[in-house]
């Protein structure tokens, strides 16, 4: 008999002896007794066939963009930890840390690339300075929204062009763990009502978004979360943008601002990744491989969920608590905009192609799929937005 047979017999055996003495208990105090003897004795073995399993105990510290207030987003990572931990029973530990903690918000990538670190949480469009197909993992102005990026992550091939382009060109393998939805267009204290109302307008907003602003006449800022109310504040930047109401709630945004524009065209659905090293990656076991793939699923699935349901009522707070002007961009705008984008994904293609060889396949869903959602799902959110 194999050895860990042996054990699974032996958790059983103490089990029914537990049941046999309980049968003879007369007394709460005695049965209470017998309960937990059986419990420590079936612990132990189950101790030791965790032993047995020849499956290491590895703790990775983990760097993330997201300052700790912003729970949601910096929860995306937590919810990976956690999960992570309960599949493997408690063998593989990661720790996530807040922006600063291990390093820069936006130095995330960099630390995993070069193995300073194993893992990490970020946005890969931080990183479109390295290539700007990285942008691809987060989210491209007039691109796809969450459901969209997600069926076009897991089931249009997204995750393997993605996974593909990390592992030759950063030593790195990433999965999607998280999502904000349709983020606002920003907070500002300038009126924006037509594209000339750019020029000169300090905004911190990165990835190709910022890219955008930038030809839009803007002078583009890339600044961490937990330093951007302060740029406000002594006006070292006009207008931000980050997520939503819950996220710019926490950060007191609509304090030292007028005007709440809306829709963040940017990020239609922006996926934030877990970023592991690749040599660390492939000396895990497969079966820690497979709970790393499920962890991020729960964590991608998870925070949109909360973001949700949490920004209903942040939006209310701050319309009751503030003077803020809630307004949408113009179709004015938003053409210069769109315009100004898929000029520049032209421009990429021909200079990039790690860029030209993701971006036709994606184009290629995004508009097959735009249909698709644009005659059936909008119909019926248009109705019901006015009628609710």
């Amino acid at each position: 008999m194999e050895r860990r047979e042996f054990l699974g017999m032996a958790a059983k055996g103490a089990a029914g002896a537990a049941l046999v003495g309980l049968a003879g208990c007369s007394q709460p105090e005695e049965t209470a007794e017998v309960v937990e003897q059986a419990q420590e004795t079936a612990q132990e073995v189950q101790e030791v066939i965790a032993q047995e399993s020849g499956f290491p105990e590895i703790t990775w510290e983990m760097a993330t963009s997201w300052p700790l207030s912003l729970d949601t987003i910096f929860g995306g990572a937590q919810i990976f930890a956690d999960r992570l931990s309960a599949i493997t029973g408690g063998k593989f530990t990661i720790l996530p840390r807040a922006s600063g903690e291990l390093v820069g918000g936006t130095e995330v990538m960099d630390a995993v690339e070069t193995g300073a670190l194993q893992v990490g949480h970020t946005a890969s469009y931080y990183y479109t300075g390295k290539s700007p197909a990285t942008a691809f993992g987060t989210a491209l102005p007039f691109g796809l929204t969450a459901r969209q990026q997600n069926a076009w992550l897991y089931e249009g091939g997204g995750l393997q062009l993605m996974q593909d382009f990390y592992a030759e060109r950063f030593n790195l393998i990433q999965f999607p763990a998280g999502n904000t939805g349709a983020q606002m267009g920003g907070w500002y204290n300038k009126e924006i009502n037509t594209p000339e109302d750019f020029v000169g307008l300090k905004m911190r907003i990165p990835g190709l978004g910022g890219q955008v602003y930038d030809r839009l006449g803007a002078t583009v800022q890339v600044i961490p979360g937990g330093e951007i109310f302060q740029a406000l504040q002594t006006g070292a930047i006009d207008a931000t943008e980050w997520v939503g109401p819950y996220d710019d709630l926490k950060l007191g945004f609509h304090t030292v601002t007028r005007y709440y524009y809306y829709p963040g065209w940017w990020e239609p659905g922006p996926t934030l990744e877990v970023q592991i090293n690749l040599d660390e990656y492939n000396a895990l076991p497969e079966e820690y491989k497979a709970a790393i793939q499920s962890a991020a699923v729960e964590a991608n699935m998870g925070m949109m969920a909360r973001y949700d349901v949490q920004n209903i009522a942040a939006l209310a707070q701050i319309r009751e608590e503030s003077e803020i002007e809630l307004r949408p961009f113009s179709d004015e705008v938003l053409n210069a905009a769109r315009d100004a984008s898929f000029a520049l994904y032209d421009e990429f293609s021909q200079q990039d192609t790690d860029f030209a060889a993701i971006f036709t396949p994606w184009n290629d869903f995004r508009q097959k799929i735009s249909e698709w959602h644009g005659f059936n799902e909008l119909t019926y959110l248009n109705y019901v937005g006015a009628n609710a």
